[in-house]
């Protein structure tokens, strides 16, 4: 360990830059504080010093993204280390050492000594401790996730398994252009608990669901802010949620979460057909934007709707006749497929409410909808 502490300094030491931080230390702080809650209150920053790709796949909430390694230099290194280990550790060490140096020029530098950022890796090791012990030698004092990624991981997947079972969940419910996720976005300037599955997941859940100019997130990283926004939650107050299947584009709805979905208190809202249009095409710009996109993704329904139905919808497509399009794709596909995953679902007993609304105005909002939605009990789990 004494080595180790002796290499930080004179690498520390090699770079003008930042020899004030060490000069200006009271105390050098040389061996990392080793924690196992990812979720320290004491860190001021939480640094993921993974690869870039590693960050992507999945981090936590709010951390940043300080590598020791790029992408291509961890291939590099782990081709060089299956042949030698001892070449790859060299080699290893000198881009890690490289890597940091740039890090505390760019990003540390102008760090109180009070500063205190929690670490972490893969699994807690190398990568974290060698960050580490060199912001020890500035004077920091450092933070390292016992476990890495690894024990983050173990805390969502237990706290997804747990967490919804302590909330009180009620579902609004409705055909596709009912406006669901407009109410939940009004019940959330309201002051009410919202889970928005789709905001979290990037996509509206169908076929033509996927965010304009979007990509949807990995598994782990959506499962990560879903605990994230869970844990946040009051437990004495209930969470709305909309209604879904059990998956959201590619991702899919952690199983003990969409058990407690299932058992819901459901509030179904029925808004007529001409409002449904008008609805979907405010909430669907871009596909009248990209016609050709639009004909390119509806292809993939032909043998779910027949031939001649597609040949319909291109031919309103090019007529620009978006009123009677949007209509025919509602009856002749949202609405058969929404009613086959209720019944699939077996969302049709947990029911409350059937919710009539002439329009998705504010005055019918406030006078007719959020009442009734606000003062009834629970029907559900």
């Amino acid at each position: 360990m004494q080595l180790l502490c002796s290499i930080a300094r004179k690498l520390l030491r090699t770079h003008a830059s930042i020899n004030n931080l060490i000069r200006q230390s009271a105390s050098i702080v040389c061996t990392p504080t080793r924690v196992d809650n990812p979720f320290l209150k004491e860190a001021d920053e939480i640094i993921d010093v993974r690869t870039p790709a590693e960050y992507s796949l999945d981090h936590i909430p709010n951390a940043i993204n300080l590598p020791v390694l790029s992408n291509e230099q961890r291939i590099q290194i782990g081709t060089l280390y299956k042949k030698s280990p001892f070449e790859g550790r060299k080699s290893g060490a000198s881009l890690v050492t490289q890597n940091i140096s740039e890090h505390i020029v760019r990003h540390f530098k102008d760090k109180p000594q009070s500063y205190r950022p929690l670490i972490y890796c893969w699994r807690g090791g190398q990568r974290s401790h060698s960050f580490g012990l060199v912001l020890g030698q500035i004077g920091f004092e450092v933070f390292v996730l016992q476990g890495g990624y690894k024990t983050y991981r173990k805390v969502v997947q237990r706290d997804l398994n747990e967490l919804p079972g302590r909330f009180k969940f009620k579902m609004i419910s409705g055909m596709t252009g009912s406006g669901k996720t407009y109410i939940l976005e009004k019940l959330r300037e309201r002051g009410e608990q919202v889970l928005d599955l789709e905001f979290l997941a990037k996509h509206k859940g169908s076929i033509l669901g996927l965010w304009h100019g979007e990509e949807q997130p990995s598994q782990k990283y959506w499962e990560s802010q879903l605990r994230a926004q869970l844990a946040s939650f009051d437990i004495s107050k209930p969470v709305w949620l909309e209604s879904e299947s059990i998956r959201v584009g590619k991702l899919i709805i952690p199983d003990t979460l969409f058990k407690k979905m299932k058992a819901a208190s459901r509030f179904i809202i029925d808004i007529p057909i001409q409002e449904r249009v008008k609805h979907i095409r405010w909430s669907y710009p871009h596909w009248i934007e990209e016609p050709e996109k639009l004909k390119q993704v509806l292809a993939i329904l032909k043998d779910f709707v027949g031939r001649k139905v597609i040949e319909e919808w291109n031919r309103l497509i090019d007529e620009e006749k978006w009123e009677e399009f949007i209509e025919s794709i509602l009856q002749k596909h949202y609405d058969i497929s929404y009613t086959h995953s209720q019944k699939k679902n077996k969302n049709t007993d947990a029911v409350c409410q059937t919710i009539y609304l002439q329009s998705l105005s504010d005055v019918q909002l406030g006078s007719v909808l959020f009442p009734r939605l606000l003062e009834f009990g629970d029907c559900g789990t």
